[in-house]
C-alpha cells in the first residue's frame, strides 16, 4: 500500500473491535471476557486481533478470554510481547490452539519461561507445529519444571521448533544443552545470558544456520582468564573448521571486543553461503572482504548500509541502537537529498526506547539533519506526523534536559512541517511556550517565537480559548516584545511575538482581559509611538487593539484621548500604508459603533466618523492577503442600518476585501452567520450611503456567482 494512503479497512474493523470489546463481550465466572456472539474470523486476521490489542495495551488477563474459543478464533503466529499475562490465562487462552509462531518476550504478569514451555507442551500438536518461540527478558525458572508422566518436559519437547530467542535471560549451560538437542534448530539467540561454553552448539551443528550471541559476559569467565577466554571462544568459532558448525551462514557478535579483522576475514573466506554478520561495536567492521561480499548483509559502522542494518536488527537493543545513531549522525551531517528510509529507522529506535535519555539525545540531532531545509517536504506526510509526535513526547519527557529540547526545537522549526503536517498543535505550543520561559539564547528564542506564533494561528477556537486563559503565556510573549522594544529593535523575533500576542486574543475576551492586566495595553502604546515608520509592527499593534475593540466590556480601556489622537492620525496620514490605516479604521469603527458608551467629547467621536469615511474612500485595493477572520460576529454590530456611515464603510470594505481574496471560504461564512441578510437590508435602506450600497451590492454579487459555480447547497 502506498505511504500516503489510507488505513486498511481490515486494520480500522481490528481497531473498532478493541475499542467496543466491553459492548462485544459477556464475563465468564473467573471474570475473563468471552464474545457473545462470534462467526468464524479468518485465519490471519484472528493473528491481528491479538497483536492489536497489545500494541493497543488492552491485553491482559481479563481481555485474553476471548481467545479460548479455539473453534471460530484461530491463532496460528501469536504475540503478547510486554503485555500482563499470568501462567494461568495463558495456559487457557493460547496454549488450546495450534500455534505455528509464538511472541511473548518481556511479557509482564509473573510469567516464566517454564510455564510457557511446559504449557504449550501440554498440547501434543504444538509440540510438532510451534516453528519459532521468542522468550526475551523473560525469567526461565528452569528447576520448576517437573517429569509430565515420566516424560522430561523441556525446549527439547517442542520437537518443531526452528526459532528459538533467549536473549537478556537466566539461560544456563544445562539449558543451552537441552535447546542443542531440537532436531530442526536453526536460528538461536543467546545474548545477554548466563552461558559460559558454548561446546553445546555442537549437538546441532548440522542444522544451525543463525547464531546470535551479544555480551556473554560469563564466557569461559576463569578467575584467572580476565575475559580473554571468551575473545578465543570466538576467535577459534571464527577461525576454526567450517566443520564445527557447518550450517551456519548467520553470526552476530556485535559488541564484542578485541575480534581482529584477520579472523573475520577466516571466517568469510571459509563459508561461501554466509549471509550476515553483525560486526557493530567489535571494531571489526571495516575488514576489506566484507564490502567484497555482495550477498552479504553486515551490521557495523563501517558504511552506511551498516549503520541502517544495524538500526534495523538491532531495534530493541537500546545499547547498539544508540551506537548505530551516532554513527549515522556522522553521516548525514550535510546530507542532501530526501531519505525517508533513514528517518523511519531513527524513529522505530525513539519508539522502541521511549524512555532513553541516551537514545533520544542522538535521534532527535538525526531528526533534524534527516528534515532541514527543503528535505521535509519530499518525506511521507504520516512518516513526518508521526516523526513530530515523537519529537514532543521526547520534550515531554526530557524537559530538563537542554540539548534533546534545543534539538526538537531545531526540527520544529520549519514552515512545512508547522503548515503541512497533522499533529498535536496545541501540545506542541505549551511545550514550546515552557521551554522559552527558561531560556534567552536570541537565536532559539527568535525560533521558538517563531513556532508559537505559527501554532497559535492554526489551532482551533476550543484550543485557543484554553491557551488564552494562560497568563503565564501573555506574560512570556510581553517580556520579548518589551525586551525588544526597550533596544529599538525591528526582528522576526518581535514581529513573531506581536503575531501570536495577536491571533490569540482573537475573538477571545479572556486573554484580551489578561493581556489589560498584564500591562499590555501600556507597553502597546509605547511601542505603537516608537515603532512610527514600522508598517509591519504597527499592523500587528493595531490588530490587537482591534481585538480589544471587539470587546465591549473592555472598550473603555482604550477610551483615552491621547491613544486616540494617536490612532486617527495614523487613519488620516495619507503617506501610511494601507494596511496600517485599515487596522486603525477598525479600531475606531468599533468605539464609534457605541456612543452610548463614548466618553470622551463629541468633537472628537465627530472628526473620527468623519475621517472614517473620507479616508476609507482614499484606499485602493490589497492584492496581497493582510488579514484573515475566524468570524463576521465582531461585523454584525457595525453593519446595522442605524450606524454612521463611517462605520458601516469600514465594515463593508473589510468584508469586500477578504472576499475578494478567498471568496470560496467567506461566501459560507457570510451565509452561515446571516451576515447577507444584514448586506441585503444595509443595501436596500433608503438613508444607507451610496459608497456602502455600491460595496454591499459587490459582495453580494461575489457570494451569488460562487453559490452559482458550486452549484445549489443543501438547505
Amino acid at each position: 500500500m502506498d505511504a500516503e494512503g489510507p488505513e486498511a479497512l481490515s486494520d480500522l474493523c481490528l481497531t473498532q473491535v478493541c475499542c467496543s470489546l466491553d459492548a462485544l463481550c459477556s464475563r465468564r465466572a473467573d471474570g475473563s471476557m468471552c464474545l457473545s456472539w462470534a462467526p468464524l474470523f479468518p485465519q490471519e486476521m484472528v493473528d491481528q486481533l491479538l497483536c492489536k490489542m497489545g500494541t493497543k495495551g488492552i491485553l491482559n488477563d481479563t481481555t485474553v478470554g476471548i481467545f479460548r474459543n479455539c473453534k471460530e478464533l484461530r491463532l496460528r503466529r501469536a504475540s503478547i510481547r510486554f503485555c500482563p499475562v499470568s501462567a494461568e490465562a495463558f495456559r487457557l487462552a493460547l496454549c488450546p490452539h495450534r500455534l505455528q509462531e509464538l511472541d511473548a518476550s518481556w511479557v509482564s504478569g509473573g510469567l516464566t519461561g517454564a510455564d510457557i514451555v511446559s504449557g504449550l507442551a501440554s498440547n501434543l500438536e504444538c509440540r510438532s507445529s510451534l516453528q519459532r518461540l521468542s522468550l526475551n527478558g523473560l525469567h526461565l525458572d528452569w528447576e520448576s519444571l517437573m517429569e509430565d508422566g515420566g516424560t522430561h518436559v523441556g525446549f527439547s519437547s517442542l520437537q518443531g521448533l526452528r526459532t528459538l530467542n533467549l536473549a537478556t535471560t537466566d539461560l544456563t549451560d544445562a539449558v543451552l544443552e537441552d535447546v542443542c538437542s531440537l532436531p530442526q534448530l536453526e536460528s538461536l539467540d543467546i545474548s545477554c545470558s548466563a552461558v559460559s561454553k558454548l561446546t553445546a552448539l555442537l549437538g546441532c551443528k548440522n542444522t544451525l544456520k543463525s547464531l546470535i550471541a551479544h555480551r556473554l559476559r560469563q564466557l569461559d569467565m576463569s578467575p584467572a582468564s580476565d575475559g580473554r577466554d571468551g575473545d578465543e571462544t570466538v576467535r577459534q568459532l571464527l577461525e576454526g573448521s567450517p566443520q564445527v558448525l557447518p550450517s551456519l551462514v548467520s553470526l552476530d557478535i556485535s559488541g564484542r571486543k578485541r575480534i581482529s579483522e584477520a579472523a573475520v576475514r577466516a571466517f568469510v573466506e571459509a563459508r561461501a553461503g554466509l549471509v550476515f554478520m553483525g560486526l557493530l561495536a567489535t571494531g571489526a567492521s571495516s575488514c576489506d572482504i566484507l564490502t567484497s561480499q555482495k550477498t552479504l548483509k553486515v551490521t557495523g559502522e563501517a558504511n552506511e548500509n551498516q549503520v541502517c542494518e544495524a538500526l534495523r536488527r538491532y531495534r530493541d537493543r537500546e545499547c547498539f541502537i544508540r551506537e548505530a545513531l551516532i554513527h549515522l549522525y556522522n553521516l548525514i551531517t550535510d546530507i542532501d537529498s530526501p531519505r525517508p528510509d533513514m528517518l523511519q529507522l531513527v524513529l522505530s529506535g525513539m519508539q522502541s526506547h521511549p524512555t532513553s535519555l541516551h537514545v533520544h539525545l542522538v535521534a532527535t540531532a538525526c531528526v533534524f539533519n534527516l528534515t532541514t531545509q527543503d528535505l521535509a517536504e519530499a518525506m511521507p506526510v504520516s512518516l513526518l506526523s508521526s516523526t513530530v509526535t515523537q519529537l514532543l513526547y521526547a520534550m515531554k519527557t526530557f524537559p530538563n534536559h537542554q540539548q534533546v529540547q534545543k534539538n526538537c526545537l531545531l526540527a520544529l522549526c520549519s514552515d512545512y512541517i508547522l503548515q503541512d503536517v497533522p499533529f498535536d498543535k496545541y501540545l506542541a505550543a505549551t511545550l514550546v511556550i515552557n521551554w522559552l520561559s527558561s531560556h534567552e539564547d536570541p537565536t532559539l528564542q527568535r525560533m521558538a517565537v517563531a513556532v508559537i506564533s505559527i501554532l497559535v494561528a492554526k489551532l482551533s477556537t476550543e484550543e485557543t480559548a484554553q491557551l488564552a486563559e494562560d497568563v503565564f503565556i501573555m506574560k512570556q510573549l510581553l517580556a520579548i516584545v518589551q525586551q525588544k522594544a526597550m533596544v529599538g529593535v525591528v526582528d522576526s523575533t518581535l514581529k513573531f511575538a506581536l503575531s501570536a500576542l495577536w491571533n490569540l486574543t482573537d475573538e477571545m475576551p479572556t486573554a484580551a482581559r489578561n493581556f489589560i492586566e498584564c500591562q499590555g495595553l501600556e507597553l502597546y502604546e509605547e511601542v505603537l509611538e516608537s515603532y512610527y515608520g514600522e508598517p509591519s509592527v504597527q499592523q500587528k499593534l493595531l490588530g490587537l487593539l482591534n481585538n480589544i475593540a471587539e470587546v465591549e466590556a473592555l472598550q473603555d480601556n482604550l477610551l483615552e484621548e491621547d491613544l486616540l489622537e494617536h490612532v486617527l492620525s495614523l487613519l488620516q496620514d495619507s503617506q501610511v500604508e494601507v494596511g496600517v490605516r485599515y487596522f486603525a479604521g477598525g479600531i475606531l469603527a468599533q468605539l464609534a459603533s457605541r456612543p452610548e458608551a463614548w466618553t470622551l467629547g463629541d468633537e472628537l467621536l465627530s472628526t473620527i466618523l468623519k475621517q472614517l469615511h473620507a479616508s476609507i474612500m482614499t484606499w485602493s485595493q490589497l492584492e496581497r492577503e493582510m488579514v484573515s477572520y475566524r468570524s463576521f460576529h465582531p461585523f454584525c454590530p457595525l453593519l446595522q442600518t442605524g450606524q454612521p456611515s463611517g462605520v458601516q464603510l469600514w465594515a463593508v470594505w473589510a468584508i469586500h476585501l477578504v472576499c475578494s481574496q478567498n471568496t470560496s471560504h467567506y461566501s459560507s461564512m457570510l451565509e452561515k452567520e446571516g451576515v447577507t441578510e444584514l448586506l441585503k437590508a444595509l443595501a436596500a435602506h433608503p438613508d444607507t450611503h451610496g459608497d456602502i450600497k455600491g460595496l454591499s451590492d459587490s459582495i453580494l454579487l461575489m457570494v451569488e456567482r460562487h453559490q452559482g459555480h458550486t452549484g445549489p447547497r443543501n438547505s
